[in-house]
Formats: structure tokens, sequence, C-alpha cells
């Protein structure tokens, strides 16, 4: 038995569990489950780990398509982060999302999975065009931590700290975490599933920096609605996603390698 108890983890979810902002498709991605994978093999080096997210899928498509695949694989440790994608669509319903998750929930932890997941920023205080989004990720943050009581869930509490909006946390696009906002996720999962080596730093603020000017805030604000808003909406025009023709990044439970070494050889896509 290993020391946090957890053998076989198996993330579900979208973009940010696929790791998307770590990394890119050209070098592999990384990300916060990889991350987190990587804590538990420190323990235990016979860790195994699968990565069943796919960019773009809705917390309906999580159910559907990852749910199955992630009993059958029976693991003891599963997260389970999604409901971002719903939350963008005109038609968002927060109690229909959180049904999808609160579903996930129940499938995993009625098989004895110790099930993790985290709540959500506040969009608007990472990009001011966002605001109008943010009473929508309060009913989504309150619905996951009440199905969360419900079935035992653990719930990595982020939307409370400010560090999660510092703008470095976050990648270009705005919309998936950095590299160091995927190492910051992974470590408040550790912390709050009290993994070995864990603790509350991630929440520390980042050291403070000058804040831009009015002009260049504006011309920022511009520059992102051109490379990424509009590309974005777009494909919602044309009812295409991000995660079209995608597969699972690592669908089989493997052992974990630590970053730095061969993912081709060992089987671990972005470590």
């Amino acid at each position: 038995m290993s020391a946090h108890g957890y053998r076989r983890y198996v993330a579900l979810g979208d973009s940010q569990t696929e790791g998307v902002g770590d990394g890119d498709d050209l070098t592999g991605l990384r990300g916060w489950a990889d991350r987190l994978a990587e804590h538990l093999a420190r323990t235990d080096p016979g860790v195994r780990y699968a990565n069943l997210a796919v960019r773009g899928r809705l917390a309906g498509a999580v159910r559907a398509e990852q749910l199955p695949a992630a009993l059958a694989l029976r693991p003891d440790l599963a997260t389970v982060v999604a409901g971002v994608n719903d939350l963008l669509r005109p038609g968002f319903d927060a109690d229909e999302t959180a049904g999808h998750l609160e579903a996930v929930f129940a499938a995993l932890t009625g098989q004895g999975v110790h099930v993790a997941t985290l709540t959500f920023p506040d969009v608007g205080r990472i990009t001011p065009l966002a605001r109008p989004l943010a009473p929508r990720v309060h009913a989504l943050n309150d619905r996951i931590r009440e199905a969360a009581r419900r079935h035992g869930v653990t719930v990595a509490e982020t939307a409370h700290h400010e560090v999660v909006t510092d703008p470095r946390m976050w990648s270009a696009d705005r919309l998936h975490a950095s590299p160091l906002g995927h190492a910051r996720i992974a470590e408040a999962v550790a912390d709050a599933l009290s993994l070995p080596g864990s603790g509350d730093g991630w929440a520390r603020p980042l050291p403070p920096r000058p804040a831009p000017t009015r002009l260049r805030a504006a011309a920022g604000e511009l520059a992102w609605a051109g490379s990424f808003l509009g590309p974005w909406l777009a494909r919602r025009v044309r009812g295409r996603s991000s995660g079209d023709g995608r597969a699972a990044k690592r669908p089989e439970l493997l052992p974990v390698v630590p970053a730095g070494r061969s993912a081709v050889h060992d089987g671990l896509p972005g470590s």
C-alpha cells in the first residue's frame, strides 16, 4: 500500500485536464493532471495513470464518452473537471451541467473511487470582456459543491484565491492555464487530497508587478479579441469544436514518467 493509498489514477475532463496551455501539440502536453500523477509517483513509483480528457468536451460528453472508459479502468482515484465549455455556450443551464457532473461523481464513488474536483475562478477577473459570465461561474461552483457534498467528493477550492486570476497563471488565450497555472492547480488538488509533500503554498500571491496603463490594457483586449475570441466565436457559429476528431491522449493506465524523460519510450505524452 502506498503512503497516499492511490495506485490507479484516472483523469476525466476537457482541455484543462488534457493539458492545453502547458506544452503544445508538437512537443506534447503536460498539464495539471500529469503533474498530479507525478506528485503521486514521487511517493509510489508503482502508480499508474490514465488521462481521458479531450479539449472542447461538454459535461454531458464527459459523462457519455469518458465515464464508461474510466469505470472500466477501475481506478482508486479520479479527478473530474468540466463545465467551463458549457457555461461559455449561449444556452447554458447550470442545473443540467451540474447534473451531468453529479452523475459522474455518483458512478465513480459508487464503485469505491475517491473523486476530486475543483471550483472555477471568475473569468471576468481574467478577461474584462467576460464579466457577464460571472453569475454563471458562481452558479456552477455552488452546484459543484453541493453535488460533491452529496457524494463525498474532495473539492479543491481554487475559486476563492486571488492568485488564480493573476494573468501570469493564464496562457495568451486567457481560457487555459499557463505552465505556472497548471503547476498551481496540481498543487491545489494535491493539497485538497492531503497528499504527502503537499501544502497550501499554491495559494500564495505571485510577486507584484506594475499594472499596465489604460492604453496598454485596451490594446491587449483588442489583440486578444482578434486573436482568440474571434476564432472561438467562428467555431461556435459553424458548430465546430477544438476537440473534433481528437481522442484521449492517454487512454490506458501506464507508469508515470518524471518530467524530462522520454515520453515516447515510456508512453506519457507531454512529460
